[in-house]
């Protein structure tokens, strides 16, 4: 019995000496960190046109975001207005209004006082066509955030292949020596090219399907404000 119990006893002291001495061996290496700016070095070459499509990226969404916040803004009592002047006959007055405010709606709205007199299909064509074009703005660059969320992860599967040949043939020319070392550089550069594809992909991902909801925003008011107008039109004088 005594021996068994001395037995646990050795085991336990010896398993407090390993402990003890990867601590001791942990304390004297100290700890490694690496920052974002050393992760992104480790990535490769891949890294730098991840790095430009972000940028573009982020500047696209800003731009259109502020365009189409500015272009769903509506003066207050802006249709109300041009009523009143067009029930009072005064045209050259509401287009003076429609050209003072800078937006879609007023530039549509403009047009179709510009074509009064003649059939109302042209009327309405006219509106519509100006409002295709107002549209056709604002999507602009909009088709170039959806192209970089969709190819961002395909360069950063392109740097884990590269980075994935590069560990083997660091493997295949150390021949039976070895190391970590050999394959971390090709490692390295496989996940971390990865991580940045997919984070950008995600973003622009993210960032596209919210300016194409502000789109359709607009897009319903344009649709609603050309709707008044033409019933407008349709009202006795």
């Amino acid at each position: 019995m005594s021996g068994i119990l001395l037995t646990v006893v050795e085991t336990q002291q010896a398993a407090r000496d390993t402990a003890g001495a990867m601590a001791a061996a942990q304390g004297e290496q100290g700890e490694v960190t690496l920052t974002i700016w050393e992760l992104m070095l480790k990535g490769g070459w891949i890294m730098i046109p991840l790095a430009i499509l972000s940028i573009i990226a982020i500047y696209i969404f800003v731009e259109r975001y502020l365009a189409l916040n500015k272009a769903s803004q509506e003066e207050t009592n802006f249709m109300n207005n041009i009523r009143d002047l067009m029930h009072e006959g005064k045209m050259d007055s509401a287009k003076a209004l429609c050209k003072s405010n800078d937006s879609p709606i007023a530039r549509m709205i403009e047009k179709g006082i510009s074509r009064i007199g003649k059939p109302l299909n042209d009327v309405n064509a006219a509106v519509e066509n100006v409002g295709k074009l107002e549209v056709s703005k604002l999507e602009k660059n909009v088709a170039t955030l959806a192209t970089i969320a969709g190819v961002s992860p395909m360069i950063g599967f392109l740097g884990t292949v590269s980075g994935m040949i590069k560990a083997f043939y660091n493997m295949a020319m150390a021949g039976n020596n070895i190391e970590i070392d050999v394959l971390a550089g090709g490692i390295y550069e496989a996940m971390i090219t990865t991580l940045a594809g997919l984070f950008v992909g995600i973003i622009g991902y993210i960032t596209y399907n919210i300016l194409v909801a502000r789109i359709e925003k607009v897009v319903f008011i344009l649709e609603a404000r050309t709707t008044q107008f033409m019933d407008l039109l349709h009202e006795p004088a």
